[in-house]
């Protein structure tokens, strides 16, 4: 694979605001969604605890998409009912979700959760009712398969999975050419541990040193200071920002100048509020879309369309969010009709979906094929991005 040297294209990101989405008392346990006055889409993010800055921007997004949906017709002829749910960032309260907005609400679609864990939750409960799940960030490679590895039905997702973006990370490493890496990862989530084993898999150098730390960890000074004592010339975070942007801190104020690599997770802006702007050099991290080089006139008027309606930038799980609410109108029109099963199969057989982080289609096992962003950044700023395709890293 081929990386150009990364071109300049300033953009800074923003947090986003949660957004109120509509309730509805439609049809209490019934199973006939063909039935329903409107579309009704069930939207389930953890809107508050750990991960709410992942779950409010895919909230956010979706919410656009719809209210464009509705504005542009709605979907087979109903308006979009979107009610969306807080999962309070917990696995447990996910599937209790699930189950309220299928028995209360009778969604055809649901479009959630934020991370694989909370997502993986709720998949049984779904399955059991035949509704269909679209996935907006969830990673994890497993998720769309059962413990035998079958496919399963009714599970899609819209980003890119793991063992991709590991993939991808560790192929940058090798064409900057660093000779030396150090892993740290997330011991404690599925997450860190699986991007680690892909990076640690691909990486054609050495790998002097593997750290690791559980979520909710705030010193890292310990396994900073034996990394420091490798002067690896990259470093690889495994995990999630919560934890992320204090590793990175404390490695810089320690003098540590390795170059730092870092998966979507770190694509928040509470990253750079927890690692302070100044900390944030020499940093690259994978994302599921660019608005620098390479951003096509839908990602543009996505953009636009976001400010106008938040007054705020997008991120890229904003942009997941749109995706997956768009890829649920699409699928519905169509299969036809207002029924979960014919949508569920629409959404099997999607070709060339064309969203704002990119168009894709479908494998054999739900997964999207599609490109992944090298993003760069300098003073807490996004400066660079360089575009990864599926065929640049088999190649």
């Amino acid at each position: 694979m081929k990386f150009k040297k990364l071109a300049l294209t300033l953009l800074s990101t923003v947090t986003l605001a949660a957004c109120g989405a509509a309730t509805s008392t439609s049809n209490s346990g019934a199973t006939n969604t063909a039935g329903n006055e409107t579309f009704n889409v069930g939207g389930n993010f953890g809107l508050s605890g750990a991960f709410s800055a992942y779950g409010t921007a895919i909230n956010d997004g979706a919410a656009l998409a719809f209210k464009e949906i509705n504005e542009d017709g709605g979907v087979l002829g109903k308006d979009v009912n979107y009610i969306s749910v807080d999962n309070k960032s917990d696995a447990t309260e996910s599937t209790t979700q699930t189950a309220r907005l299928i028995d209360e609400e009778n969604i055809s679609v649901l479009v959630g959760s934020d991370t694989t864990g909370s997502t993986e939750a709720q998949i049984q409960t779904a399955t059991d009712a035949s509704v269909p799940i679209v996935a907006p960030a969830a990673t994890g490679d497993s998720l769309t398969l059962d413990s035998s590895g079958n496919v399963l039905d009714y599970v899609f997702r819209v980003p890119f999975q793991d063992a991709f973006q590991g993939s991808v990370l560790a192929e940058f490493a090798n064409q900057e050419g660093y000779e030396t890496a150090a892993i740290i990862q997330d011991n404690s989530s599925d997450y860190g541990q699986n991007l680690a084993a892909e990076f640690d898999d691909i990486f054609e150098g050495e790998v002097v040193g593997t750290e690791s730390y559980v979520s909710g960890d705030t010193d890292f000074n310990s396994i900073l200071n034996n990394i420091a004592s490798k002067n690896p010339d990259v470093i690889f975070i495994a995990g999630y920002y919560t934890e992320g942007g204090s590793i990175v801190k404390q490695a810089r104020e320690m003098g540590i100048e390795s170059a730092i690599l870092a998966p979507d997770g770190f694509g928040a802006e509470e990253f750079v509020e927890l690692a302070g702007a100044e900390n944030v050099n020499n940093f690259y991290y994978t994302a599921h879309y660019t608005t620098g080089e390479g951003a096509t006139d839908k990602t543009t008027a996505f953009v636009e369309a976001f400010e106008a309606e938040y007054g705020s930038t997008p991120n890229m799980f904003a942009a997941l969010g749109y995706d997956a609410a768009y890829l649920v109108a699409d699928a519905a029109g169509r299969a036809g009709e207002d029924d979960r099963q014919a949508i569920t199969d629409a959404l099997a057989e999607t070709t060339d979906f064309e969203g704002v982080t990119g168009t894709f289609s479908f494998d054999e096992n739900h997964n999207p094929v599609k490109t992944a962003y090298i993003i760069e950044m300098a003073n807490g700023e996004e400066v660079g991005s360089s575009a990864v395709s599926p065929e640049d890293v088999a190649n």
